[in-house]
């Protein structure tokens, strides 16, 4: 198996459908938060709904980069979500950030060897590759807030 695909599936478990090292993922963490659990917010932390945002914010940048566009996302807007009023807003933010997952990974996939050692988008940014392997150690780190705060949920700490 090519670089490009152990990393589409090293995404997809972290993202999609795997348990390996963290033993969950985000759309297991996520699917059965409701609205309201999703904006529960504790002390300072950043809620779920809040962090499943930045995620999308991340993945879906840097899909569009994949998919031959811009990088035009910015850490200082990547927590900018509007807010979620309704079942409606939660499950669509859901369905998106799942979706870009799915086809951030496709595209990883489609990437060839050569390709994973350019330059993303600007040199300074080192490789492709590197900029696949921190995405998927971002969403390892945030799962596990994630997944730390829907335990505070359960004993409402």
């Amino acid at each position: 198996m090519n670089q490009s695909k152990q990393l589409a599936n090293r995404f997809r478990e972290v993202t999609l459908n795997g348990t390996w090292v963290a033993n969950t993922n985000l759309k297991s963490l996520i699917e059965n938060v409701n609205l309201e659990g999703a904006n529960k917010q504790f002390y300072k932390l950043n809620t779920i709904a809040k962090l499943t945002f930045h995620l999308g914010y991340y993945i879906s940048g840097v899909l569009q980069v994949l998919e031959g566009g811009t990088l035009d996302i910015k850490d200082k807007f990547s927590f900018d979500m509007p807010d979620l009023e309704t079942e409606d807003d939660w499950e669509a933010l859901k369905k998106k950030v799942l979706k870009d997952a799915e086809q951030f990974a496709i595209k990883v996939s489609e990437l060839s060897d050569e390709h994973l050692q350019q330059s993303f988008v600007n040199e300074k940014y080192g490789t492709y590759q590197r900029n696949i392997n921190g995405m998927i150690e971002h969403c390892y780190y945030h799962i596990g807030q994630i997944s730390l705060i829907k335990k505070m949920i359960e004993f409402q700490l």
